[in-house]
């Protein structure tokens, strides 16, 4: 669990033992009961990251709900959105290996997550990531419960494929632009794990230029054991 779990959680589980001393004993099991979903919403568990060159991992746990195409800065690309409900892991990760190269806050907004509009309209940290490949964008978006995003990186920074980087607090979005020639191989209404879940491939150039080599010499051997067969 995070630390915030215990500056939020631990005041409530004191007031709910104070309230069952005083025999209020409704009021007891309410504290209690909301004491232990801000233990639970605050949890950090431990992910197995992939280890494949050029995967993109999820920045959060949650469901995908929007897969399109959108230009950045007018580069074409496709973005991910992924909502992130109240019982789903809030902490976020870094969706690849790079460094920060831009890290902006945007005041905004506490739209429903769900909505399309909480893309450019809510309060957000947009991340910017230098790679191996290219430039990258990912979000951390506050929703209608979800009224603070917290980050624990600074513009500089080298972050490693699903680092923790931040949180955002009770209920939120987290949006992946990618480039054009990165593969998407997720759908909207796929449940995905933040740190763990492939949302894409985007191999390096000399990585694919090898990979078809590697393909087109298979393909010449199995051609000339067949000729010799033959």
């Amino acid at each position: 669990m995070v630390k915030e779990g215990y500056y939020f959680g631990l005041p409530l589980l004191v007031l709910g033992v104070a309230a069952y001393l005083l025999q209020w004993t409704v009021i007891a099991v309410i504290l209690v009961l909301l004491a232990l979903f801000v233990f639970s919403f605050f949890r950090d568990p431990e992910r197995v990251i992939p280890s494949e060159p050029g995967a993109i991992v999820s920045p959060g746990d949650g469901r995908v709900v929007v897969v399109t195409d959108e230009e950045n800065a007018g580069r074409p690309g496709k973005r991910i959105s992924i909502f992130l409900a109240v019982w789903n892991v809030h902490v976020n990760r870094a969706p690849a290996s790079g460094v920060i190269i831009g890290m902006e806050y945007r005041p905004g907004k506490f739209l429903a997550a769900m909505r399309e509009r909480a893309s450019l309209e809510n309060e957000q940290n947009v991340f910017t990531l230098s790679t191996d490949v290219g430039e990258m964008v990912f979000k951390q978006i506050a929703g209608l419960i979800a009224r603070r995003v917290v980050s624990w990186k600074e513009e500089g920074e080298r972050v490693a494929r699903g680092e923790r980087i931040g949180l955002v607090r009770f209920g939120s979005r987290v949006d992946v632009w990618l480039p054009k020639d990165a593969e998407i191989l997720v759908r909207v209404g796929e449940n995905v794990k933040g740190g763990s879940s492939v949302l894409a491939r985007w191999p390096s150039k000399a990585a694919s230029s090898q990979l078809g080599d590697l393909q087109t010499s298979d393909a010449e051997a199995s051609v000339s054991v067949a000729g010799k067969q033959n």
